[in-house]
């Protein structure tokens, strides 16, 4: 990264970290027995970004049931000289426990993800769901494990997921999202919080602010994940517009009205910024980065060639300018959402 505004940042405490981090999340699905040709692309694409200066890598429990936790473990083994960062959750998987945070299973989840990822401690842990049981029943044993491994120094910080529900999800059901994270993050006060974030997440209000201004001011940091919308925001092809025959398969559960929309809306972007590669990912990304000083943006990749065009396409800053009209096109973005939610099922918009 060479842009001057992309230096370490301090998302908490005992964690300084370059801005732009990875999210693995590597499927199981189409892997010989062996798993060696996803397993090289995938850590080809983790050398690449190491090479750019990346630190900060993000995972969980649940992704493959472990697997992608191995898969950078294996990264780590072979690299064990290298300052990263590893960050991962827990509460979606339940094993023989009689909930994903009875008892001491979030201890024995991480004795396993530790294990997973060849690490002493996890620099990041996240407590990954807002359901701790009929009338939050093992909340206070959460946040009571929580704080114990962090003061053990088995983790370095706590985390907890933000609002977030669909992207096609009603105004009340946002509100409610916002009301029972405002809740939870009362009662577990944690050092950071993660969050899906791109130009299809409505805002949230949060005691009057929005997600950034809340969690400054509450001294929390943040980390963005899916910053590039599943692909639907990055384009393809040589114009930077996605067309039918490079559609990704996330991309393909819209319906056609809505991807031409959406496609219309991501024209006025390229009719202002130009259509050169990576315009729009370099637009995503940096209206994420640009956000607060204390956000980290994690983005996806299956390859070094993705990682590659995530790392050099930034560029320097966007000005104010720049990012009203990045702004004004987002939420035109989310207006066809919404839209389209009282045509459509919710499956078809679960981008």
């Amino acid at each position: 990264m060479t842009a001057h505004d992309l230096g370490v940042r301090h998302l908490c405490r005992g964690i300084i970290t370059h801005p732009l981090g990875l999210h693995c999340d590597v499927s199981t699905s189409n892997v010989p027995p062996d798993g060696s040709p996803r397993v090289s692309r995938i850590l080809s694409g983790l050398h690449r970004a190491v090479e750019q200066e990346a630190t900060f890598f993000d995972t969980s429990d649940s992704y493959g049931y472990g697997y992608s936790e191995r898969v950078i473990g294996q990264f780590v083994r072979e690299n064990p000289d290298l300052p990263l960062q590893l960050s991962s959750k827990v509460g979606q998987i339940r094993g023989s426990a009689e909930h994903p945070y009875a008892g001491r299973h979030i201890h024995h989840q991480l004795e396993q993800t530790l294990e997973n990822l060849y690490a002493e401690e996890l620099h990041l842990y996240t407590l990954d769901s807002f359901d701790f049981g009929p009338g939050d029943r093992y909340l206070d044993n959460a946040i009571d494990c929580m704080r114990t491994l962090r003061e053990v120094r088995a983790i370095r910080a706590i985390g907890m997921r933000g609002p977030f529900t669909h992207y096609a999800a009603s105004p009340e059901e946002w509100a409610a999202q916002a009301e029972r994270f405002l809740y939870l993050f009362r009662l577990i006060k944690p050092d950071v919080v993660w969050t899906r974030f791109n130009a299809f997440t409505p805002a949230v209000s949060l005691e009057g602010q929005d997600l950034f201004t809340f969690t400054a001011r509450h001294g929390a940091g943040l980390v963005l994940a899916a910053p590039l919308g599943h692909g639907l925001l990055a384009g393809g092809g040589a114009s930077g517009l996605v067309t039918p025959a490079t559609l990704s398969p996330r991309r393909t559960g819209l319906l056609p009205p809505l991807r031409n929309r959406v496609d219309e809306q991501l024209r006025v972007l390229s009719r202002h910024f130009g259509d050169a590669p990576g315009t729009l990912t370099r637009l995503a990304l940096r209206s994420s980065l640009q956000r607060g000083d204390q956000c980290v943006v994690v983005v996806g990749f299956s390859n070094a060639g993705q990682v590659e065009e995530n790392y050099s396409c930034l560029g320097d800053p966007l000005t104010t300018a720049e990012l009203g009209v990045v702004d004004e096109v987002y939420a035109g973005l989310r207006a066809q959402v919404q839209e389209a939610a009282s045509s459509a099922p919710v499956k078809e918009l679960q981008l």
